[in-house]
């Protein structure tokens, strides 16, 4: 409850002995207990913890400021639900002028800015100043700079209401805290920490690659991107130790001073195998090691000013980040970014940096969010977890097949950490003095080695890409460091006898998850050359994992897959076709005629999975309604169970031209046969305690349609199959418009000469509606087209429908016109019928209803209405024997040709009242078209709401 008597006390007591107060004797450690505490304990936190809940899900997390350089070790106070941070509070004594001095506002600014939290407080009592934090924080910035609320003490009873509102706990969990911080986004000068560290390594890399290519000029390609990213990656992570308190602040600054920078920066190096164990600093061969030994790096020339630099920039007061905060899933962002791009040496040995092919295809890099790989985690190892001790949980394998940055990697580790701790405090800390060291009281920690064992037992990742591979080795190496000091560090060391950090040369891998060695089976030995083997790099998991594999497989795979499509074309190279052919041959099921490398993982990894395991993947949720699919599907229904299905109704990756989103969980066990299906419209359900996902659960049987269909859908539609309907295909050929591709000299608005025809494109067309929108194109079939007759434009009557849509659209076209491949040409087969009929048919809410159903492309930008979705549609036959069949067929034609007519006087009307007047004359006629088509479908009452949206 909020307490506003409270702070009336509060505030008389502060107004009292303001003198006091204001003197520097009053510490700020006073005015915490007596000041600070109450007034968020008004605000309903649970500031001392009475609740009794564990470490990692207490509201209020409080640090003691210990300094570390410039700066200090973590902010006074962390405001968090669920273990999930939403603000910090640093407090200052009321002896600092909180409204003018710059040095308080900037220190706030640089934790939560690294933390990624939008909003947090500064505060003395006194004042307090509430400040935008998606700003970057720049040294010399005024104190008001980024501020957006300021609040003396004497205004907080008039205020109460307005601060309750925001910071209370109560007013966070309803989302009211989340709204404000959108109301007061600032957006002229943001730049988020994962942009800013982002361009800062970019930057590096850079400098880094052309000053190595200069002075190393023996290395190749490969060994130089190895170079600046081992560089940059060591960098790195000794800086992140500094501000964590495992390393002694300003190790990498004192070699800013004298000659020869880099040597005494390998020294660092040196020491830091010594002291980690770790392959990102691996020099000399040791007896178990699986890797070899990095002997290029240590022996290169850089320049000192481009390590001076970089150095200077990641100390304070020049650098606005604060490490000790950065979230490891920001890291992993960053890195994700970093990673899209690779150094190229030109013949003169010029260093350039430019985007790698397959990101430039893909438009770019796209991180999954941190919600999305909980929810997967907590889906597959969480449900492997239950009921399991810690020894029964060692022997569970976790795989991504595809790691990148390792969110998913540290994701699941991140889990099992938090599920070990928990067990063991719940069993009693006392019995697991190995596994758990005490920091205070009532926090416990799992040791160091524990954190080892338990990442070297459990974690698994493939990636083809080595410095992706690097990047999640480091990720992991960082996490098993977190919450450790230099202290813990030494008294763990003295305890175990051992480095500090794992290999994980035997976990994370490198290797094409996808080709085997069997690739090379009746090849010629020199068919591929040294680069061909890189991109091909075969991968033997019976080898690589043997262990694992002989043992029956992974535990759980999850990860977020690669999407490309792989389509033969006149540029690939040689081994391009090879693998395509490699892949047809492999996967029958995922490799259809548009294949996707993310259908072929999921047919790959089905095979990687024990028979008790669990399997996870986002992926686009084409995979749940494409035709191209449909094997895939029914491999996965026959194989087990697809126990859940998420469909993600927004953009998940909102910066990437791609349709929707999915979430699947395949189990192998084959007696589930039900699916629970959950709609989540925003991103907001996955981050409230209690989540609003809506579900439904459906039977698995008909992979052929659309596993996102709501069950009544499918029940109509079986039963609409039972009366006398064909498929679309079966009584109609679809060609597709003529494709000019990137020809653009084939089309004209002002044609010159008799080859040049009227063309028809997708936007001239709407529901019986077409209007010639003066676009020619030139008549040469043999240049046009390869595989579509041009004499489908010729005949007497045809439907034109509109291609990129997200609803059916068609209308007649009586003049012979020629059209683009943004439309589809539609001929009768056989007169069944009038086209008029069939035209009314298409053109229904009925039948539109059905196919927005199937392939749930509406709304989506560049939708687009395939063939392959159209041919399934139900298409209602005639009996011209029967009577009131043959009267339904001709008031449809009647109705038809008034909608005809009716749209082509509406185009051409000028005058308000008249194109208002023509309107409900089509709304009307629309809707009598629609009668009929429920009509002559035998719909009920209840199957018409269905299709009319009544809830």
């Amino acid at each position: 409850m909020i307490d506003v008597e409270e702070i009336k006390s509060l505030v008389d007591r502060f107004e009292c002995n303001l003198n006091a107060y204001r003197s520097g004797k009053y510490k700020e450690e006073q005015l915490r207990l007596e000041f600070i505490n109450p007034f968020f304990l008004a605000l309903g936190w649970d500031v001392y913890n009475q609740q009794g809940h564990a470490e990692a899900y207490k509201d209020v997390v409080h640090e003691d400021s210990l300094p570390t350089g410039g700066g200090t070790k973590a902010p006074d106070y962390c405001f968090r639900i669920g273990g999930t941070r939403k603000f910090f509070v640093e407090a200052k004594k009321p002896s600092v002028d909180i409204k003018e001095n710059i040095h308080p506002a900037y220190q706030l600014r640089r934790y939560a800015w690294s933390a990624k939290l939008p909003l947090s407080i500064l505060t003395d009592f006194e004042e307090f100043a509430v400040y935008d934090c998606r700003i970057k924080p720049v040294q010399t910035d005024k104190a008001s700079t980024a501020r957006i609320l300021y609040i003396e003490y004497k205004d907080y009873i008039d205020r109460w209401d307005e601060i309750a509102s925001i910071f209370s706990k109560d007013a966070v969990l309803k989302g009211s805290f989340d709204k404000y911080v959108e109301s007061t986004k600032l957006k002229r000068g943001t730049a988020e920490v994962d942009d800013a560290f982002l361009a800062e390594i970019e930057q590096w890399r850079d400098e880094l690659a052309r000053n190595i290519a200069l002075r190393n000029p023996k290395l190749s390609t490969r060994q130089l991107n190895f170079a600046v990213q081992k560089t940059i990656d060591r960098i790195i992570f000794l800086r992140i130790c500094e501000d964590r308190g495992i390393e002694g602040y300003g190790r990498l600054q004192s070699i800013m001073n004298g000659a020869n920078i880099y040597k005494r920066l390998t020294q660092l190096f040196r020491d830091a195998d010594d002291r980690y164990n770790s392959g990102l600093f691996h020099f000399k061969k040791e007896k178990g090691r699986e890797e070899p030994p990095d002997d290029l790096t240590l022996n290169l020339t850089i320049d000192n000013d481009k390590l001076k630099r970089i150095i200077k920039d990641i100390y304070y007061p020049d650098s606005p980040y604060e490490f000790s905060v950065l979230p490891a899933d920001i890291l992993g962002q960053v890195y994700e970014q970093f990673l899209g791009k690779v150094i190229r040496l030109t013949k003169a040995h010029y260093a350039k940096v430019e985007e790698k092919p397959e990101v430039r295809k893909a438009g770019g890099v796209y991180y999954t969010p941190t919600y999305i790989v909980d929810y997967i985690v907590s889906n597959t190892v969480g449900k492997l977890c239950k009921g399991k001790t810690p020894a029964q949980a060692a022997k569970l394998r976790i795989l991504d097949p595809a790691c990148g940055s390792g969110s998913f990697l540290l994701g699941a580790y991140q889990y099992l950490l938090d599920w070990h701790r928990d067990y063991y405090i719940e069993d009693g800390p006392e019995k697991h003095r190995k596994q758990l060291y005490q920091v205070t009281e009532r926090e416990w920690r799992l040791s160091t080695e524990e954190r080892k064992r338990i990442l070297l037992n459990n974690i698994y990742g493939v990636d083809i890409d080595l410095q992706a591979v690097e990047v999640t080795k480091l990720s992991l190496l960082l996490k098993v460091l977190e919450g450790e000091s230099e202290e813990t560090l030494k008294r763990q060391l003295a305890i175990f006898h051992q480095r500090a950090l794992p290999d994980l040369g035997s976990n994370i891998k490198c290797g094409n998850s996808l080709i085997g060695l069997d690739f090379y089976q009746g090849k010629q030995a020199d068919m591929f050359d040294d680069e061909a083997q890189y991109r091909i790099n075969a991968f033997d998991w019976e080898v690589e994992f043997k262990d694992i594999m002989d043992a029956g497989g992974f535990d759980a795979v999850i990860g977020n897959p690669p999407y490309r499509s792989l389509l033969l074309g006149r540029k690939q190279e040689s081994e391009d076709k090879e693998i395509i052919s490699y892949y047809s041959n492999k996967y029958p099921h995922a490799a259809q005629y548009k294949m996707n490398l993310f259908g072929l993982f999921m047919e790959k990894c089905i095979k990687l999975l024990t028979p008790k395991g669990e399997f996870s993947f986002i992926i686009p949720n084409l995979f749940f309604t494409s035709f191209y699919f449909q094997d895939l599907r029914k491999l996965m229904i026959e194989e087990g169970s697809l126990s859940r299905i998420v469909d993600l109704r927004y953009k998940v990756f909102p910066k990437a031209e791609l349709g929707g989103s999915g979430i699947f969980v395949f189990t192998p066990n084959k007696r589930i046969r039900k699916a629970v299906v959950e709609t989540a419209n925003s991103y907001q359900v996955f981050n409230t305690p209690e989540t609003t996902i809506a579900n439904r659960e459906i039977f698995l049987k008909a992979p052929q349609f659309n596993l996102l269909m709501n069950p009544k859908v499918i029940a109509l539609l079986d039963r609409i199959k039972q009366k006398p309907c064909v498929p679309l295909g079966s009584i109609c050929t679809v060609y597709q418009g003529i494709i000019t591709g990137d020809n653009k000299q084939f089309l004209s608005t002002t044609p010159t000469g008799k080859k040049w025809e009227k063309v028809i494109r997708g936007r001239d067309i709407d529901r019986y509606f077409l209007e010639f929108g003066g676009h020619y194109v030139f008549y040469a079939p043999e240049k046009l087209w390869s595989n579509t007759n041009p004499q489908m434009f010729k005949v007497s009557g045809k439907l034109i429908s509109r291609q990129t849509s997200d609803r059916l659209r068609a209308t007649i076209d009586t003049e012979k016109y020629l059209t683009l491949d943004s439309t589809h040409v539609i001929h009768l087969k056989e007169p069944l019928f009038s086209l008029k009929y069939f035209l009314g048919i298409y053109n229904s809410k009925l039948l539109n209803f059905l196919y927005v159903e199937r392939v749930k492309e509406s709304g989506r930008t560049f939708a687009q209405v395939k063939v392959v979705n159209l041919k399934p549609l139900p298409i209602r036959t005639i009996d011209f024997d029967d009577p009131e069949d043959k009267k339904r067929h001709d008031t449809m034609v009647k109705l038809v040709e008034r909608m005809l007519d009716l749209n082509k006087k509406l185009a051409q009307a000028k005058v308000p009242d008249t194109k208002k007047r023509l309107q409900r004359q089509i709304d009307y006629t629309n809707s009598e078209i629609d009668k009929l088509v429920y009509e002559l479908y035998d719909l009920s009452e209840e199957e018409i709401k269905i299709v009319e949206g009544v809830k």
